[in-house]
């Protein structure tokens, strides 16, 4: 059975739209179809404002982020930049987007990129930098800024921690379009299904991922990220610090004593 949903308007400019089912599953939309959804200043205002919000909200257990109207997202706003043509102002912008990318990272709830159409440039590395992502088989994915005399090097910062370096370095070079089979293929995203089945596929794995206890889910979120900037040994000490604590959890004893008594745990 379908969940019902609460609709609220994120900021007073409703550049981001939330939604909230009643298990748990938010979706953050990015509202400006006119403009591909370009990240302005103001776009990321309010996503850094709706990732604060949320980070503080134990109802919420995982997070959607997808774009209204023909585009997942464009990239940054170019015509907003070129208005300000200082180093000082882009400096504060990609600093703005990355703050934005890093609260991705810290929020507690796992994200899914739901993608549709195109996702370029700083849209591509909000993809990469989500957790998990699911894409229309239509969906096509670049960092086409060497197209333009302009390196996507923020965006290559994802892009090289989720796909291979060859196939990094050759996409920001190249600035080249990958369909979601290759996306697929490359590691950037999850899986590529019909447009026809993209919601239901998304549904199903935030449904999921919402259906576990959240304190493992938490916990294992911020250890995934922790260990990976560790070396090997550091790495090691710290799974086993946290898996030793996540034992003590009333979910974990529940969960273990419910699977040596064959049966469903009763988690609250």
């Amino acid at each position: 059975m379908k969940n019902a949903t609460v609709v609220q308007k994120a900021s007073p400019s409703s550049l981001v739209l939330r939604t909230t089912e009643d298990n748990g599953v938010a979706t953050l939309t990015l509202n400006r179809p006119a403009q591909y959804n370009a990240l302005s200043e103001a776009l990321l205002e309010a996503l850094e404002n709706e990732f604060s919000i949320i980070a503080a909200d134990n109802t919420i257990r995982v997070v959607v982020l997808s774009g209204a109207g023909q585009a997942f997202c464009a990239g940054h706003d170019l015509k907003e930049m070129r208005q300000t043509p200082n180093t000082a102002y882009y400096e504060m912008l990609f600093k703005q987007c990355s703050q934005v990318m890093l609260s991705m990272v810290a929020l507690p709830q796992p994200i899914i990129a739901r993608v549709h159409g195109t996702a370029t440039a700083a849209g591509c590395q909000l993809v990469a930098n989500a957790d998990l992502a699911i894409a229309s088989d239509a969906a096509r994915f670049a960092v086409s800024g060497i197209n333009l005399g302009l390196f996507c090097s923020t965006p290559g910062v994802a892009l090289s921690r989720n796909v291979p370096r060859k196939r990094s370095f050759e996409l920001l070079m190249t600035g080249r379009f990958i369909n979601a089979k290759t996306a697929v293929e490359y590691g950037l995203i999850n899986q590529a299904v019909s447009n026809e089945t993209l919601d239901q596929a998304v549904s199903s794995l935030a449904n999921e991922i919402a259906s576990k206890p959240e304190s493992a889910v938490r916990l294992g979120k911020r250890l995934f990220y922790q260990q990976l900037g560790q070396p090997l040994e550091e790495a090691y000490a710290s799974a086993g610090e946290r898996m030793a604590c996540n034992m003590g959890f009333p979910e974990a004893i529940e969960g273990i004593d419910a699977f040596i008594e064959k049966r469903e745990p009763e988690w609250s």
